[in-house]
């Protein structure tokens, strides 16, 4: 027969490498009583069978019509038993084990999670996984593609022919699974998919672990990492109350070094050893890295994600990754990931189209492809696409430790006519604009890492009115523990580029924020985002000449520190770096050769140590009792202060001049009677700033601005002043 055994269908299936379920045919079958072995393996010249338990050649299999295929019957056996082959060559013979006499991987268990999209942690069993069965080494694979006709693992393993180790197909939950010894940690893999239109496509595995330097694009056999304790001194690093100051961080250009001639990034363990003590002297404490998971192209800063759960090789290993954190937390400082589960990009080897069909993204472009990125938006409503991103939130916080997840462009999720014409958009099932399947997606995120790993927090880059995106879901909210405060961001940035003059025609823009300061729990942003297309660095938009824009950037610096909500500032930003941020370059660090320059950087330091010193500044950050206006309506000064409080009555005086006229015998109310004396003032000359200053002051019982007490000083040209009681602390 020119078949061999085999019914033609199954033989041609083979050959062609589109035989659906190749478990039934290759490997070792008792066949009307014979112990019948196939196996395919093109390039060799001959197999025999070996007895696992005794090393004894138990049959000779024949080539199947000069083809890959291998075939015999073992004489004198009736039961299958623990095989291995030896492989002839040409040049060598190589024992090797069978992929296909390996039994299921996956569980009923996990069939049925997996199906119904309830899986907590499906990265333990998806993707590839280095693993022992009956002795032998090897690694498991199992990758969802349930519209595929045939899936295979190609690597440096099997020469990346996809007839070697055809996958075994899990129809209960659309996965495709094979366990296929001598595989390694470090092999290079990829899955090879059939399309119902017998379309060959590459894919790397979405669940890999670990990727190739872009441009290349194989997966990586790693293994998954041990999980990351639970610390209780993050979890207080971490709370609501807690002084959070976040250093936000691209690592490719935080700093670079000189190798062979070329500058270069830095490596994790390099960045350990510089970004992490640079961070703690200037008393930070978090970093905020924008997106470290893998992705193709420099340009998009890690924005356009291809592996979610692969740390990016461009710094180094996983493994040092996770140094990364670990030294972070011994220096008392936490580590906040960006993170990307809006939209993925269109590129060949990722989750587009990515069995032939729309598996990860809307058929519907209506719905599918994000205006204005041109990148693909997740199918959030199909419950095996939105356990992939939940199980990815708590995969870098149980895997790697971190202390939370920023999560880019909610907006863009919240709403179905996110920067779309009428007509260009599908209504929800109610006929809203509102996202319903990614508002659940987001809640179902934010409920679980908020269940399991209740040290971590995760906060929303969300810039519309949706209401109470920090507030828990048990109360009709999204779930997140903080929101960036964009609107805040805006006004105050366009009023400091207001010449000093002109500010009292935009008094409003600095004290409308108070309005809805205490609706959600917000950062402070200045971000990366203000300092890239074409938008110039933090300094560069601070009006008037060079005295007055430091001054400026110096003076809004105290007023955002004093003022309610945590803090955040992209690198650069702490020197008053004058370019606008290239990623492709490192920050100017020589910069600091310059007296204004470093004088910035020493306000920065002082006002994270006061900030965090002084507990009026930050335990109540998201409380109306923790705020009280002294001041703002002085439109003609362009004055502004105000009271911070803690729970204990200790209280912090925030003053800011923004014209550059020193004010004296400025009255201002205070609460208590008593000393007064400063803990900041941005106009000191080891800032760069005049060195106008206010000494010792009493308070006395003259009333003013609602209060029966006040003090008269003088407020500092284009300057932020901070008072305490002397008797507080």
């Amino acid at each position: 027969m020119p078949n061999g055994l085999l019914p033609p269908a199954d033989f041609n299936a083979l050959i062609a490498g589109d035989h659906r379920d190749p478990f039934s045919v290759l490997g070792m079958h008792n066949v009307g009583g014979k112990i019948v072995v196939r196996a395919f393996i093109p390039g060799a010249w001959g197999v025999s069978v070996l007895e696992s338990a005794t090393n004894h050649n138990a049959g000779v299999l024949t080539r199947v019509a000069n083809t890959a295929l291998f075939e015999g019957i073992i004489p004198d056996k009736k039961e299958v038993f623990t095989y291995r082959f030896s492989v002839d060559w040409g040049e060598y013979t190589q024992k090797l084990e069978d992929a296909y006499r390996f039994s299921r991987v996956l569980g009923d268990m996990d069939i049925w999670l997996l199906a119904e999209g309830t899986h907590r942690r499906p990265y333990e069993r998806m993707g590839a996984h280095p693993a022992e069965w009956d002795g032998v080494a090897g690694v498991s694979f199992v990758v969802w593609a349930p519209n595929a006709r045939r899936v295979s693992v190609v690597g440096n393993f099997n020469g990346w022919d996809g007839r070697r180790h055809m996958m075994r197909f899990r129809s209960e939950c659309g996965a495709w699974e094979i366990f296929i010894p001598h595989v390694l940690p470090g092999d290079l893999y990829k899955y090879e998919i059939k399309t119902q239109e017998d379309n060959i496509i590459l894919k790397s595995d979405p669940f890999a672990l670990r990727a190739e330097m872009r441009p290349d694009t194989a997966s990586i056999v790693h293994r998954l990492p041990d999980v990351y304790p639970s610390r209780e001194d993050r979890q207080r690093a971490n709370a609501l109350n807690a002084p959070i100051s976040i250093y936000e961080v691209h690592l490719g250009s935080w700093r670079k070094v000189c190798r062979d001639g070329f500058w270069q990034w830095l490596t994790y363990d390099e960045l350990a050893e510089q970004l992490i003590p640079y961070v703690k002297d200037m008393g930070f404490t978090h970093i905020e890295l924008l997106p470290i998971t893998e992705h193709p192209y420099d340009g998009s800063w890690g924005y356009q994600p291809t592996g979610l759960y692969a740390v990016t090789s461009r710094y180094g290993s996983p493994e040092s990754f996770r140094r990364f954190v670990e030294t972070a937390h011994d220096n008392g400082i936490g580590v906040i990931l960006d993170w990307v589960p809006a939209h993925f990009p269109s590129d060949a080897h990722g989750l587009a189209r990515f069995d032939g069909t729309c598996l990860y993204e809307h058929e519907d472009p209506k719905e599918g492809v994000h205006q204005d990125w041109g990148s693909i938006i997740y199918n959030f409503g199909r419950t095996e696409v939105c356990n992939y991103l939940v199980s990815n939130a708590l995969f870098w916080i149980e895997r790697y430790g971190v202390d939370g997840l920023r999560v880019d462009a909610v907006a863009s999720m919240l709403y179905r006519d996110y920067s779309r014409a009428p007509g260009e958009w599908v209504p929800n099932r109610y006929g809203g604009k509102e996202n319903l399947e990614a508002i659940a997606f987001l809640r179902k995120m934010n409920e679980t890492v908020g269940t399991l790993r209740p040290e971590a927090v995760t906060m929303a880059e969300e810039s519309t009115s949706f209401p109470s995106v920090s507030r828990p879901t048990w109360d009709g909210g999204l779930g997140f523990h903080f929101k960036w405060n964009l609107g805040w961001m805006h006004d105050t940035l366009a009023y400091m580029r207001e010449n000093s003059f002109f500010r009292r025609y935009h008094h409003d823009r600095v004290r409308f924020g108070i309005m809805y300061a205490f609706f959600e729990n917000f950062i402070l942003p200045l971000s990366h985002d203000e300092v890239v297309h074409c938008k110039g660095s933090l300094i560069g938009r601070m009006s008037g000449d060079e005295w007055q824009r430091f001054a400026n950037l110096r003076c809004y610096f105290g007023f955002m520190w004093g003022y309610p909500g945590k803090k955040l500032l992209f690198m650069g930003g702490e020197f008053a770096q004058h370019a606008e941020w290239d990623a492709d370059a490192s920050l100017d660090w020589h910069l600091l050769d310059y007296p204004l320059h470093l004088g910035v950087q020493r306000l920065v330091r002082d006002l994270n140590t006061v900030y965090r010193d002084f507990s009026a500044l930050h335990r109540l950050a998201f409380e109306r009792n923790g705020f009280q206006w002294i001041i703002h309506e002085d439109v003609d000064n362009s004055v502004f202060s105000f009271i911070r409080y803690d729970e204990y009555g200790n209280f912090v005086i925030v003053i800011s001049n923004f014209t550059p006229m020193p004010r004296y015998g400025y009255r201002i109310g205070v609460p208590q009677p008593g000393r007064y004396r400063e803990i900041i003032n941005t106009d000191a000359r080891v800032y760069g700033g005049s060195g106008i200053h206010n000494a010792l002051l009493e308070a006395r019982p003259t009333y003013s601005n609602g209060q029966a007490w006040s003090l008269e000083i003088t407020a500092p040209p284009l300057a932020t002043c901070m008072l305490i009681r002397k008797e507080s602390s």
